[in-house]
């Protein structure tokens, strides 16, 4: 591999830039649905997170580190500008990303995300961490976690090809960089940015989804100038995945309207 970062490209070079960041439990493959959907008008690029598939880890796991890696990338590839779309873990990475450099982005697209997770030394986040690392602790696998955990993260009547894609993903984390992420996700908060993004801005919730819930994702619109927020009837935490068809009109409207 030439590049520390792995990723899948789609689409011709000459097209702009639309780049995809996966969450905790997914990987490249994770928008296999809109790399093939939008690669026909964009330049479609989703990466595997430092740490996960091909890509090397950074240790320790920040969202700095993880924001200079996504640039880093574009200055590989040769992107002045890129189309951001950011899903949960990913959609933080994408707001530290704008944060430091929002002169490289034409858009952004905020979906199943947040915009801080609160004090990692909190009670909250402690047992958070504790939950959801106890199964690997008690000796379960990333495929048996995958079965455990993707069913309560999807909505109603989830696609069949999307779940096999959620489950896949996930199966395929490693142990080390699922707990890395983990204690990454509980230190993040860019709540200080938000109503000073200026480019275009969209929010995506599912209003089953208890994770991101869309309460607090339209709170968050509600403190981005000019964003426009779409919350996705009866989908859940992953609806790239388990909605790619509805998602995937959301996300072209709003690129649709980018000059």
């Amino acid at each position: 591999m030439p590049f520390d970062v792995n990723y899948i490209e789609k689409g011709s070079i000459e097209k702009p830039a639309l780049i995809f960041l996966h969450g905790i439990g997914g990987d490249s493959h994770s928008w296999d649905f809109q790399l093939e959907s939008f690669s026909d008008e964009y330049r479609t690029i989703s990466w595997d997170m430092p740490g996960y598939g091909k890509s090397k880890t950074v240790n320790p796991m920040t969202f700095e580190k993880l924001s200079d890696s996504l640039l880093n990338l574009m200055d590989y590839l040769r992107i002045e500008q890129a189309h951001l779309v950011g899903h949960s873990m990913g959609g933080m990475v994408a707001q530290q990303a704008m944060a430091v450099s929002e002169a490289r982005f034409k858009s952004a697209t905020l979906s199943a995300t947040s915009p801080a997770f609160g004090k990692p030394d909190g009670d909250f986040q402690k047992n958070f961490i504790k939950a959801r690392l106890q199964p690997l602790e008690d000796g379960l696998t990333m495929g048996d976690l995958a079965k455990k955990q993707v069913p309560n993260m999807v909505g109603d009547k989830p696609d069949p090809r999307g779940l096999d894609l959620a489950y896949t993903s996930m199966s395929r984390v490693s142990p080390d960089t699922f707990t890395a992420s983990m204690h990454c996700l509980v230190t993040f908060d860019r709540r200080d940015n938000l109503n000073s993004i200026k480019i275009p801005t969209l929010l995506v919730s599912g209003d089953r989804d208890t994770n991101a819930p869309a309460t607090m994702m339209e709170k968050m619109a509600s403190k981005i100038p000019g964003s426009t927020y779409v919350c996705i009837a009866g989908a859940g935490h992953l609806s790239n995945m388990e909605r790619p068809g509805e998602f995937d009109l959301v996300l072209r409207n709003f690129l649709q309207n980018i000059k």
